[in-house]
C-alpha cells in the first residue's frame, strides 16, 4: 500500500469503522492518530493498536496531518472536518480508503453496491446469497456491518457492499463494478441540509460500469437516465421492458442480461410482499451484471432468509397478530411495512430527522385501526392524523424511556380486534430512547411476549 506509507493520518471517530481504517492505515506503513469525543472509547483502542497516538476531543487537525479519514456519522460541519478542509487536508471516509487500497492491488475485488433509503440491508444480504450459491468468494461489507476495509485486508474476491447517504458522501472517487438505487424518500436531511443533497449522495453509486435503478420511484428513474455509467439497467414491480427486470405472471424476470429468463417464482422470495420482491430483483440485476446464473440466482434467493427487526411476526393472540419491523425507521420504510396487511393497529415514534410524515398518513390512513405513538417526535405524528386521519383513534404516551413499549403495546392491543395486525413500524430513528433499531425491536418483543404470556395464548 504504498500511498500511504510514512504518511501522517488522522483518523476520526473510533467506532468500529474508526478501528479497522486505523489498523488498515497501520498496516499500510502509515503514522496513525486517532481522536474521538470519548475518552473511553479512545481506552479501549490503547490495547488494540499498539503504535497509534490517541487524542481525545481534537478540533483541528495535528501539524503533520497529510489525511483524515472520517468515520462516516461525522458532519461535514464538525469542527475538525471544517478545520482540515480549511487547511487544504483531503478528509475521507473507510470506504473511500479502501477503494483506493483496492487499486493498489493486482488483481482488486469486484464491488457490486446497494443503496437507497430503504432495502439496503436486505438487498445485500440476498446478495451476498446469490453470490455464494454460484460459488463466488464474497461478503457482505460497508454499512451492513463489516468494514469494507476488513473485507478488502480479507482478500475477499467480490464485496456486496452497503452504502449509505454518509459513507456515498465521503467517497468521491468510488467506482463499483455495478451499483444499485433502490429507491429516494425524505430520510437524513438533519445531516445532508436538503433532500437534492441527500440524492446527490446516492447517485454516486451509479458512476461504475453498470448503473441500476428502480425505475417505478420517478426520482430514480431520472438519476438513472443520467448516470455516466455505460449501461443501465432498470428494475420495476410491473412487467419488464427490454433491459430491465421486472415480474410477468407471477415469476422474476430478467430482460436485461442475454435472452429472456424467468429466475424463480415471486412466492419463492422471502421477505414477500413489493419491498421484498423490488429487493430480491435488484439483488438478482447486479448478480446477473457480474455474470452469475439465473439458476444461482434462484438458490441463493430461496435460500435467503431475512435479518431480525424486519417484519418479524412475534406473536399471535386473540386473533390479533403483533409484527415488529423495527427497521423502518424513516416513513418510506414504515408506509411500505403498513402496505403489507390490511388492518393495523400502528406503533410509530421516535426521531424523524426532518423527514416529513403528511404523505405516509395520506397514503395508509385507511388501513389504521389505531396508533400508539411514542419518543420525541411522537406530537409531529400526531399532528399529522389529526389533520389526515381525524377518525383514527390515537395514544400518545409522554414517557420517553425504554419502559415505554410495554405501556405502548398494552394500548394497542386494547385497540386492535381479531383480524387486525398491531405492527412496530416507527417511521424514525431509535436513539431518543433506544440505542439502535435492534434495541428498540427486541423491547417490542419482549412487550409482546410479556402481554401475550399474561393472556394465556
Amino acid at each position: 500500500m504504498g500511498f500511504l506509507a510514512g504518511r501522517h493520518v488522522l483518523v476520526a471517530g473510533a467506532g468500529v469503522t474508526g478501528r479497522s481504517a486505523a489498523e488498515a492505515l497501520l498496516a499500510a506503513d502509515a503514522v496513525v492518530t486517532v481522536t474521538d469525543g470519548s475518552a473511553d472509547r479512545l481506552a479501549a483502542l490503547e490495547q488494540l493498536l499498539p503504535g497509534v497516538t490517541l487524542v481525545p476531543g481534537l478540533v483541528t487537525p495535528p501539524p503533520a496531518t497529510e489525511l483524515v479519514v472520517t468515520s462516516p456519522g461525522w458532519r461535514p460541519s464538525s469542527p475538525l472536518l471544517v478545520a482540515a478542509a480549511a487547511a487544504g487536508i483531503e478528509v475521507i471516509g473507510e470506504v473511500e480508503l479502501a477503494w483506493r487500497m483496492g487499486l493498489e492491488l493486482a488483481d482488486p475485488p469486484t464491488w457490486l453496491a446497494v443503496t437507497g433509503t430503504n432495502g439496503k440491508t436486505t438487498t445485500v444480504g440476498m446478495l451476498e446469497s446469490i453470490l455464494r450459491a454460484a460459488g463466488i468468494d464474497a461478503v457482505a461489507c460497508g454499512n451492513v456491518g463489516l468494514p469494507v476495509v476488513d473485507a478488502l485486508l480479507a482478500g475477499r474476491r467480490v464485496l456486496a457492499v452497503e452504502l449509505s447517504s454518509f459513507q456515498l458522501h465521503w467517497s468521491p472517487s468510488v467506482r463499483p463494478f455495478a451499483g444499485v438505487l433502490l429507491n429516494l424518500a425524505e430520510d437524513h436531511l438533519d445531516w445532508h441540509g436538503t433532500f437534492e443533497a441527500y440524492a446527490s449522495a446516492k447517485a454516486g453509486v451509479l458512476t461504475g460500469e453498470v448503473a441500476i435503478g428502480g425505475v417505478d420511484d420517478p426520482v430514480v428513474a431520472e438519476l438513472l437516465t443520467s448516470s455516466p455509467s455505460p449501461a443501465h439497467v432498470g428494475f420495476t414491480l410491473g412487467s419488464p421492458e427490454e433491459g430491465q427486470l421486472g415480474v410477468h405472471e407471477g415469476q422474476l424476470v430478467d430482460r436485461a442480461f442475454g435472452p429472456d429468463t424467468v429466475l424463480l417464482p415471486v412466492a419463492d422470495v422471502q421477505p414477500g410482499g413489493p419491498p421484498g420482491i423490488a429487493d430480491a430483483l435488484a439483488a438478482a440485476a447486479l448478480a446477473r451484471a457480474h455474470g452469475v446464473s439465473a439458476s444461482a440466482v434462484a438458490q441463493g434467493l430461496r435460500a435467503f432468509r431475512p435479518g431480525a427487526h424486519r417484519a418479524v411476526l412475534v406473536a399471535t393472540a386473540d386473533g390479533v397478530s403483533y409484527v415488529n419491523d423495527s427497521k423502518a425507521t424513516n416513513p418510506h420504510a414504515a408506509a411500505a411495512s403498513l402496505r403489507s396487511h390490511e388492518s393495523v393497529v400502528w406503533v410509530a415514534g421516535g426521531l424523524l430527522k426532518g423527514a416529513s410524515v403528511d404523505e405516509l398518513v395520506l397514503g395508509e390512513a385507511h388501513r389504521l385501526r389505531g396508533a400508539v405513538l411514542i419518543g420525541a417526535d411522537r406530537e409531529v405524528i400526531a399532528s399529522a392524523l389529526a389533520r389526515h386521519a381525524p377518525s383514527v383513534p390515537v395514544a400518545v404516551l409522554d414517557d420517553v424511556t425504554e419502559t415505554t413499549m410495554l405501556d405502548a403495546v398494552r394500548a394497542a392491543r386494547s385497540m386492535a380486534q381479531p383480524g387486525d395486525v398491531v405492527v412496530l413500524a416507527p417511521a424514525a430513528a431509535s436513539m431518543d430512547m433506544f440505542s439502535d433499531y435492534a434495541h428498540r425491536g427486541q423491547a417490542f418483543t419482549e412487550a409482546v411476549l410479556s402481554l401475550v404470556g399474561q393472556r394465556g395464548a
